[in-house]
């Protein structure tokens, strides 16, 4: 992303307002609106990892879906074993329970990342068909292992009381639920910015992209980078799930995979590896998708998929490509 390169962020901000005319109501637009940011941050979240792992190191990771899943289903194992976490008296007394669901379901997921990457993705660096493969593969039998130890049945994981309800502004209507996830998802969208950008970490990293082989007659361990960085990735698919497995109320073994289509073509419109452009095109993908389910229910479904058209037309390499591969 270059500082002169501005109209990729116009973007988000024209569809809103072009939209406004269109959906007539304020009030409705107002909520519209905020539905999909929110919506946005989610798929960014499990968008940010995964590009991430293939801006930085090449690695085309099919079960990331598989990790969402394992994600949302650890912090299950924390909440329900927690009584009476979802009807909290308060708001600050539902948080701590909700917090050590998501750093569990991160420390699980960022632990199998390790163990994937150490056995299945380092045999096939630099393979991109073979990761592939072999990324399905392990997103296939993750995804079996959780039906087999939780059964088929959709499991429940609701959202705490005090985050039911809206935020009531006038004759606007804000979902609470829908508002934490924009505040994590600019948390996480501006940890990582400043991690990659402002830090000797992300400055190694940075490095070691462009030429491992110097970093590595420095003293650095790239291998060693490399590996925090799916790791990192990985947690980030925890978060995710986390926050998705809340927001549709109900697990499923496959639930990473039906949302993982949506990831990916994200990340193309975003630009591959970009972090930033992952952000942009998690935001004007949902808000497409809302104003579209809003307007004509029908073509809902095919938006994702006409947004990705439009903007490769516009921008092949996506919107902000830093993946030179």
């Amino acid at each position: 992303m270059t500082r002169s390169d501005v109209a990729p962020l116009l973007l988000v901000p024209a569809v809103a307002v072009v939209m406004l005319p269109f959906v007539g109501s304020f009030p409705a637009w107002v909520t519209l609106t905020i539905a999909g940011l929110a919506m946005g941050m989610m798929i960014f979240i499990m968008a940010s990892g995964l590009t991430l792992i293939f801006g930085l190191m090449d690695v085309l990771n099919f079960a990331h879906g598989a990790f969402i899943s394992v994600g949302a289903y650890a912090a299950t194992i924390v909440l329900v074993r927690i009584a009476g976490w979802s009807s909290a008296d308060s708001f600050l007394a539902s948080l701590p329970p909700l917090i050590l669901a998501i750093a569990v379901a991160m420390m699980i997921t960022g632990v199998l990342g390790w163990i994937f990457e150490r056995l299945i993705v380092r045999p096939v660096y630099g393979q991109h068909l073979r990761q592939i493969l072999v990324t399905m593969g392990g997103a296939i039998v993750t995804e079996q292992l959780l039906a087999v130890i939780w059964g088929p049945d959709q499991i429940p994981l609701p959202v705490p009381e005090r985050l039911r309800g809206a935020i009531v502004l006038g004759d606007v209507a804000i979902e609470k639920y829908r508002l934490l996830a924009v505040l994590v998802g600019l948390a996480v969208f501006a940890a990582m910015f400043l991690v990659l950008n402002r830090t000797r970490i992300g400055l190694l990293i940075r490095a070691g992209v462009e030429n491992a082989a110097m970093v590595e007659a420095l003293g650095y361990r790239v291998r060693r980078l490399f590996v925090g960085v799916f790791v990192a990735g990985s947690a980030l698919a925890g978060l995710g799930g986390v926050l998705w497995g809340l927001y549709r109320e109900i697990l499923t073994a496959s639930m990473g995979g039906e949302i993982v289509v949506l990831v990916f073509i994200v990340i193309i419109i975003g630009g591959l590896g970009s972090v930033g452009g992952c952000f942009l095109g998690a935001l004007l993908t949902a808000l497409v998708a809302n104003y579209a389910g809003f307007l004509a229910p029908k073509l809902a479904l095919a938006s994702n998929i006409l947004v990705m058209v439009a903007v490769l037309l516009w921008r092949p390499a996506g919107l902000y490509a830093v993946a030179r591969r």
